[in-house]
């Protein structure tokens, strides 16, 4: 994905990240990066690349867990919830080996890129075999995903996930933390706590099951074995095209004693930190019964909220968690289409932007793959909970697509087309019925709230076209390779994935 020499690319419409859109600009890369942006140029130069329609800054995928991409339709067959959902994606999980999920993950990510996607964060916990013995390679899993990155043409950001336990113990039936004493990491820089709050004893009452077998392959076994096999990965596979960071599963997760050493894992080597906070009602209770605090106030205790940190999902906020997350300057990732497919709730965007939180978007389970819905999904989910229009305009959600997302995962120089950035942009073209009436003076705002990821025309990834027309430079086949490695991931047809029962919740 690295250019080679020099090209020139004529915009007939170009929006830079910020002000206004720009009519005839010429883009110089040289390289993989760009070297200058001229404005005004009536036609395109000679030898030059013709972008007809409107260029962006490349889309940042900011939460992706690339072989849920296998459930799309799958879990829609009956009710249930998103506990039940889970069960299904477990026995998904399940058959996932370093060859098939290469496969898979590549069909994926070639998914995301014709979706003008150039960079994506992959929230990644399967570490192991099946069993939760290590590989041959204990990077085997990482590596995997690394190649298959390259392969579709995508910049990765790793996010090495610690998941050492197997969710908040029941209140009517408490079970016994796990056996494995965790070790502290000599790497990990210990934790500020300013606030001096007392942190409840979880010997008093016991607070987390251990792994269930549909987990082990998740797990470490203690925080420091997490903190050694992520050091190795980053060193292995970071790269110009790939970042390594670090992500909490969530609290439910991770022990309390053990969130100090990963956010000390993180900041020791300025990598980003991602966490799920907040998706269900049920996370808040049980976090609030077990360990009398909300997951963000636990965070924030722990020195994990830092301008490296992002809340994924920060669905069920209170304003406290809120006005923690801005002090810490952490973002928010809203990842809508899964949200709203879990019926998780609406977060509130509003609220966090308000108070100087900055937002980004994640495809998450891909219940579909459009990051122009993820965007416009954020203000429209605000206009139902609060019967008002105009929460965001068309630019502010489009950098929580571009810039916002690129910064939160460790690519500082993305997201802008501007000289020195990175040369990843991507055309949408307003030839389709969607967009066909788009006009001069409202351009942006008819991509935002019109275009679908199929109005994708070309894609450049560090001055490389990676697609072209709709056509993926790499993949023949996207649409069989993405059947194939899906069917290798499922049970046989006669098989079930799992029972989806009715919840009784509902």
């Amino acid at each position: 994905m690295t250019g080679a020499g020099t090209s020139t690319f004529w915009a007939e419409h170009l929006w830079t990240g910020v002000g206004d859109i720009r009519h005839g600009a010429v883009v110089e890369v040289v390289g993989d990066r760009i070297v200058s942006v001229v404005d005004d140029v009536a036609a395109p130069p000679t030898g030059s690349i013709e972008l007809r329609g409107v260029t962006l800054p490349g889309l940042v995928n900011a939460h992706s867990h690339a072989f849920h991409r296998a459930l799309r339709g799958r879990t829609q067959v009956g009710s249930g919830s998103f506990w039940t959902w889970r069960d299904v994606m477990y026995s998904v999980a399940g058959r996932l080996t370093p060859e098939n999920y290469e496969t898979l993950a590549t069909a994926v990510f070639t998914e995301m890129v014709l979706a003008g996607v150039t960079t994506v964060g992959e929230f990644h916990y399967v570490h192991h075999t099946a069993d939760g013995t290590p590989h041959d390679d204990p990077l085997a899993m990482s590596r995997a995903l690394a190649r298959a990155a390259a392969t579709a043409g995508i910049r990765l950001t790793l996010l090495d996930t610690c998941y050492l336990v197997g969710g908040f113990a029941p209140a009517s039936e408490p079970a016994a933390e796990s056996d494995a004493e965790p070790a502290d990491d000599p790497s990990a820089e210990p934790a500020d706590d300013p606030s001096a709050e007392p942190v409840v004893d979880p010997s008093a009452e016991p607070v987390h099951v251990p792994l269930s077998p549909a987990q082990i392959r998740f797990g470490d076994g203690t925080v420091a074995a997490w903190a050694e096999r992520a050091t190795a990965v980053r060193e292995a596979l970071s790269g110009p095209t790939v970042v390594v960071g670090a992500a909490v599963h969530s609290v439910r997760a991770v022990p309390e004693r053990d969130l100090a050493t990963v956010a000390g894992w993180a900041r020791g080597r300025d990598a980003p930190l991602h966490v799920h906070v907040s998706e269900q009602p049920a996370e808040n209770a049980d976090c609030a019964r077990l360990l009398g605090s909300t997951p963000v106030a636990l965070l924030r205790r722990h020195g994990v909220l830092d301008h490296r940190a992002t809340a994924v999902h920060a669905t069920h906020l209170t304003e406290d968690d809120v006005a923690d997350l801005a002090a810490g300057d952490a973002w928010a990732c809203f990842c809508v289409t899964t949200e709203r497919d879990l019926a998780d709730g609406v977060g509130p965007a509003g609220e966090l932007v308000e108070a100087g939180v900055p937002l980004t978007v994640g495809s998450d389970s891909h219940a579909v793959i459009d990051l122009f819905e993820e965007a416009r999904g954020i203000e429209t989910g605000q206009r139902l909970v609060s019967n008002r229009r105009g929460w965001f305009g068309a630019a502010r959600l489009m950098s929580a697509a571009t810039v916002e997302g690129a910064r939160s995962l460790g690519w500082d120089d993305a997201g802008l087309l501007e000289p020195g950035a990175l040369a990843d942009l991507v055309t949408v073209s307003l030839d389709s019925v969607r967009l066909a009436d788009a006009r001069r003076d409202s351009l942006l705002e008819s991509i935002v709230f019109g275009a679908t990821a199929a109005d994708v025309s070309t894609v450049v990834v560090g001055g490389e076209i990676v697609v072209r027309d709709g056509v993926h430079a790499r993949v023949a086949s996207p649409g069989a390779a993405l059947r194939s490695a899906i069917e290798a991931v499922l049970p046989p047809v006669d098989e079930p994935l799992s029972t989806l029962r009715e919840d009784p919740s509902a």
